[in-house]
């Protein structure tokens, strides 16, 4: 594998933070969340961003450090906000400096891991599941275009991290 950075993208609640410490672990690459990242370098958590500033002000933070890591070099695994993708520099930068791994979940499945969640401000207060639907519907092409795309239902983090790893043989 030439590529020394992976980059794990999907929608919120597909298992990118859990299954990228387990990548990250089997590599012997270090871990790297990128809202925890953004958590640091604001000071503050990202609904505090999303409710002083707007959704706006958040991407272009997520932008930012996803560029910082992106350009620091070495090897490591990424694990990207859901909608880090939305944007094309993003997307662009991705592309040229790792491999995209898309973790595939159903919209059922992430209601039920996210059913009690409050730290999702997209999706928080009511039509949950519109919201959900409509953002995942958009992100949609973007996840699609994943070097490699694991389906994620029904299959534990230890098996989707196993899988990742075979499909990464080809890389």
């Amino acid at each position: 594998m030439s590529k020394k950075l992976l980059i794990l993208t999907g929608f919120m609640g597909s298992g990118k933070t859990s299954v990228g410490k387990i990548v990250a672990k089997r590599c012997g690459y270090r871990f790297v969340d990128l809202d925890a990242e953004i958590v640091s370098a604001a000071g503050r958590a990202i609904n505090d961003i999303f409710a002083t500033e707007g959704e706006q002000a958040f991407r272009l933070l997520e932008s930012a450090r996803l560029e910082q890591i992106l350009t620091a070099g070495g090897t490591c695994v990424i694990a990207t906000g859901g909608g880090a993708v939305i944007s094309e520099q993003n997307r662009a930068l991705m592309r040229a400096r790792g491999v995209i791994i898309n973790l595939n979940v159903s919209l059922d499945h992430v209601l039920s891991r996210l059913n009690k969640c409050t730290d999702r401000p997209l999706l928080a207060g009511e039509n949950t599941l519109e919201r959900a639907t409509k953002l995942m519907n958009e992100r949609e092409q973007f996840y699609s275009d994943a070097d490699i795309r694991i389906d994620t239902d029904g299959k534990s983090v230890e098996d989707v991290a196993t899988e990742i790893l075979c499909r990464l043989k080809g890389f």
